[in-house]
């Protein structure tokens, strides 16, 4: 169930128990409720990346037109990259009226604790997909197969998204 704009109610009208449990019970419920998860697409602007043997999860929780988001991606030993820039889809369509920043996190299993990479998790107004961009000094460079790293077993890439939906 997802929040419900609540009902109008009337002047001297009785009230019953079921009706109250599905305008205050059953919406704090879901308020308070965990995300879900959601299966999360990867497309390039080149040829298409396949995760085989490694994971790609996402979940999402959405609080009346506010969702929020994770994407993590986890690479396999069979994991192929594609060609051009990654982007991952969304969970619901953004809202046309703004674009939304977000932040991005990708790891390099073959250095350890010293191979991670801060970036930024971009969406465009009315998008329904999420590009990552890595990068601090001014020309961030869209997350690809070279991009932060040289992609392989083990490292993982993930995105942690804050935008109002259509």
């Amino acid at each position: 169930m997802a929040i419900a704009v609540p009902r109008t109610w009337v002047v001297g009208e009785v009230v019953a128990a079921a009706t109250m449990n599905a305008e205050i019970r059953d919406q704090f419920a879901d308020l308070i409720a965990g995300g879900t998860a959601y299966a999360v697409t990867w497309t390039t602007t080149g040829t298409a990346p396949a995760v085989n043997n490694g994971t790609l999860t996402g979940r999402a929780k959405l609080v009346g037109k506010m969702c929020d988001a994770t994407i993590k991606l986890t690479a396999g030993t069979t994991t192929t990259y594609g060609s051009g820039n990654w982007m991952f889809s969304l969970p619901y369509t953004a809202s046309s009226s703004a674009e939304f920043v977000c932040r991005a996190f990708a790891g390099d299993s073959s250095v350890g604790a010293a191979g991670y990479s801060q970036g930024t998790a971009y969406i465009a107004a009315g998008g329904t997909t999420v590009a990552v961009y890595f990068g601090n000094t001014g020309a961030s460079t869209a997350a690809a197969a070279t991009v932060p790293q040289t992609w392989a077993n083990g490292d993982r890439l993930w995105a942690t998204l804050r935008y109002e939906t259509a």
